[in-house]
C-alpha cells in the first residue's frame, strides 16, 4: 500500500521537472490520448501522482499548492484517497478549474500535454487568464520511472451477426454526409468509433472492448487506421478490406500533412488538442462538428437491440443465482464486499458468450454503499453484517451485448428501519416513474431528468449524480450523446438507444441506495388523437426488487401494479433458465406485492 510520503515524493519530483522546464504549473487529467472514460495502466497519472483512483478528475499543480477536481459521485472517494496537507479537494462543478486557475495562477505559465484534453477543453481553461503551454513530452512521465507500457492487444472482427451492418455500408452512409457538408475527411479520435465503423473489438482496456487507435475516414469511404501493425492481424486486415489502409501510429502527422487544403471535421470535445494545432499548421481546414460516428453507434440496429436483449436475458440468470445465494448466505455471516463481488463474477464467467465485467463492480455495504463509485479494496473491505443495506453495481460484456444493474439489498433476517423503507420506495417510484414515461420525439435527456427525482423532492431528499447514461453495443458501460442529466447537453432521446434508469440516495456514514435497470427507446403507441410521434421505454433488465425494502402502502395502484407486472415478467423470463433451488427463490421474491 502506498503511503503519504510516496506521493509527497512524487509530487516534489513533479514540481522540480517543472522547475527545470521553467513553467508554473501542470494541469493532469485523468485521460489517456483517447479521452476515454477507462484508460491502461501506462495512463493512470492522476491516481500515481494523487492516489484518487476515479474516473473522473483532473489535478492541477503549482509550485507553492496543488488541487485536485472531481465531480460528485467521488467527492467522498477523493477525500479518503488524497493527501490534505498535499493536495486541495475541490468539486469540479461547485469549484471549477478555470476559477481556481483565475484565482491562484492568473498570468502564469501552465503546462499541459494537448495529447490529452480535447480542443475544447483547453479553450475553456485558457479563459481563466493563465497562459496555457502546450508540451511536446508530458513532465509527469519524466519522472514516473516504473510506468507500465502500453497495451498492444489484438483488434478481432465483430461478426456481422452482433454487428448487423456491414463495415463497408456504414462507411458509405458516414462519407456521404461528409460530401453533403462539403467536408474531405473527419477526425475519429475516439476508439469506440473506429470499433462501430469498422466492426473491430479488443482487450486493450480491462472492461471496454476496444483497440485503441486513431483513424481518418475520407469522402470517398475510404480509411486510414493509425494502429501498431502487430495489432492487426492477417484475419483482421482481411476483415477490414483494401478501403481501410493500416498505418503506424508515427505515421500519423504525415498523413494529417497531406491533408492541406482540405476541409477536415474534428469534435473539440472529443479530440485531443494535438490535432487540431496540427492540421492548421498543416494547412487544412477545420470544420468542427460531432464525430459521425456517435450518433449512429447509439440508434441501435435491430440485431443490437435483439443482442441487447438476449444477453440480458443471459445476464439475468446469473443475478438470481447471486441474488439466491446471497440471501442465503448474508444473514449467516462470513460474506464480505469482496467475496460477494468475486461470486457474483464467478456466476456470470458460467453465463454464454460472457467475456468480462462492464466495469468494476461496485459492492457496498452500510456506509460503503454511500460511496457512489466505490470500490472494495484488500484496505477498505469488510464485512456484510446483518441487518444493514448492501448496493451491488455491476454489469458484464457479451458478445451481442452490454449490461449494467444496481440493486439494493438488505441483508435481513430482522425488519429494516422505517427511514429506509420509505427512502429505498421513493427511489423505487421515480425509476418506475422514468421507466413508463411516454414522451414526445426531440425531448432530450435534461429535460426527463426530473421525472426520476421528484419522489425524492417531496421529502427535500436528492441526490448527486446524473440518473441515466447511454450504453454501448459490446462497447462502454456509458455511452454518449445522451445522458439523462439536468448537467447533460440536450441532445434528443432517440428510438434505438440504451439508456440506464438509476435513481439513488445516500446517507453519508450510514448507506447507499440506487436502483438501476436499462431501458430501450422505442416508438409509442399511437393515441387517439395524437399530435406528434412520441417515444417510450422497453425495460431490458430482468431481475426482481428487494421487496423487504417496498414501503406497499406508499406506492399508488398504477406503481404497484407495474412492480408486479415485471416481476411476473422476470420469472416467466428467467424461471426456466435457472435450476430448480433458485426457481423458488425467484418465486418468492417475484411473487405480486
Amino acid at each position: 500500500m502506498l503511503t503519504e510520503v510516496t506521493h509527497a515524493k512524487r509530487l516534489a519530483a513533479l514540481r522540480a521537472e517543472l522547475a527545470r522546464l521553467d513553467i508554473d504549473g501542470l494541469l493532469v487529467p485523468r485521460s489517456d490520448e483517447y479521452l476515454g472514460e477507462y484508460v491502461p495502466p501506462s495512463a493512470e497519472r492522476l491516481a500515481w501522482l494523487t492516489g484518487f483512483t476515479g474516473s473522473a478528475g483532473m489535478a492541477i499543480v503549482l509550485a507553492e499548492r496543488a488541487a485536485v477536481f472531481t465531480d460528485g459521485r467521488y467527492t467522498t472517494q477523493v477525500a479518503s484517497q488524497t493527501d490534505p496537507a498535499l493536495w486541495e479537494r475541490l468539486h469540479i462543478i461547485e469549484q471549477p478549474a478555470q476559477e481556481w486557475l483565475a484565482e491562484h495562477a492568473a498570468g502564469r505559465s501552465i503546462g499541459y500535454d494537448p495529447w490529452l484534453h480535447a480542443q475544447a477543453a483547453v479553450e475553456r481553461l485558457a479563459a481563466s487568464g493563465v497562459r496555457l503551454v502546450p508540451l511536446a513530452a508530458n513532465p509527469l512521465d519524466a519522472v514516473w520511472h516504473d510506468r507500465p507500457a502500453a497495451p498492444r492487444t489484438q483488434a478481432m472482427p465483430q461478426p456481422a451477426e452482433f454487428a448487423g451492418q456491414g463495415s463497408a455500408e456504414k462507411r458509405a452512409e458516414l462519407a456521404a454526409a461528409l460530401r453533403q457538408a462539403g467536408e474531405d475527411t473527419a477526425v475519429l479520435a475516439d476508439p469506440h468509433s473506429l470499433a462501430w465503423l469498422l466492426n473491430i473489438r479488443g482487450a486493450d482496456l480491462e472492461y471496454t472492448p476496444l483497440a485503441l487507435g486513431f483513424a481518418l475516414l475520407h469522402s470517398n469511404a475510404t480509411v486510414d487506421l493509425f494502429m501498431e501493425p502487430s495489432k492487426v492481424p492477417e484475419a483482421t486486415r482481411a476483415h477490414l478490406g483494401n478501403a481501410v489502409v493500416v498505418h503506424p501510429p508515427v505515421g500519423l502527422p504525415t498523413i494529417l500533412a497531406g491533408l492541406a487544403g482540405q476541409a477536415v471535421r474534428l469534435d473539440p470535445e472529443s479530440t485531443p488538442a494535438w490535432f487540431a494545432a496540427t492540421l492548421r499548421e498543416a494547412g487544412a481546414t477545420l470544420r468542427p462538428g460531432e464525430d459521425p460516428c456517435r450518433l449512429p453507434r447509439a440508434c441501435k440496429n435491430p440485431v443490437e437491440q435483439a443482442g441487447a436483449r438476449a444477453a440480458h436475458r443471459r445476464d439475468a440468470v446469473a443475478m438470481a443465482r447471486f441474488l439466491a445465494w446471497f440471501t442465503a448466505e448474508a444473514p449467516r455471516g462470513g460474506v464480505t464486499e469482496m467475496s460477494a463481488a468475486d461470486r457474483l463474477l464467478a456466476f456470470r464467467r458460467e453465463v454464454p458468450m460472457f467475456r468480462a465485467e462492464s466495469f468494476p463492480a461496485i459492492s457496498g455495504a452500510g456506509e460503503n454503499g454511500a460511496i457512489v463509485h466505490y470500490r472494495a479494496t484488500e484496505a477498505t473491505n469488510r464485512a456484510v453484517r446483518v441487518n444493514e443495506c448492501y448496493l451491488v453495481d455491476s454489469g458484464g460484456q457479451y458478445t451481442d451485448g452490454t449490461t449494467d444493474i444496481t440493486r439494493t439489498l438488505w441483508t435481513g433476517p430482522g425488519t429494516p428501519p422505517a427511514d429506509l423503507v420509505e427512502r429505498y420506495t421513493r427511489v423505487l417510484r421515480g425509476h418506475v416513474a422514468l421507466a413508463t414515461l411516454r414522451f414526445p420525439q426531440g425531448v432530450a435527456g435534461p429535460h426527463i431528468d426530473a421525472v426520476a427525482r421528484a419522489p425524492l423532492w417531496e421529502a427535500g431528499l436528492d441526490y448527486d449524480h446524473g440518473t441515466g447514461h447511454g450504453i454501448g453495443s459490446f462497447l462502454s458501460v456509458h455511452e454518449g450523446p445522451v445522458s439523462i442529466s439536468r448537467a447533460a447537453r440536450p441532445i434528443p432521446v432517440r428510438a434505438g438507444m440504451i439508456l440506464s434508469d438509476e435513481p439513488g440516495y445516500y446517507q453519508p456514514g450510514a448507506y447507499g441506495i440506487r436502483i438501476e435497470n436499462l431501458l430501450l427507446a422505442r416508438p409509442a403507441a399511437e393515441q387517439p388523437g395524437q399530435v406528434k410521434p412520441f417515444l417510450e421505454f422497453e425495460t431490458l433488465t430482468l431481475v426482481p426488487y428487494e421487496r423487504r425494502l417496498i414501503g406497499v402502502a406508499l406506492l399508488t395502484p398504477a406503481e404497484r401494479a407495474w412492480v408486479d407486472a415485471y416481476h411476473a415478467r422476470v420469472l416467466a423470463e428467467v424461471g426456466e433458465k435457472v435450476e430448480p433451488a433458485v426457481r423458488d427463490w425467484l418465486a418468492e421474491a417475484c411473487a405480486p406485492l
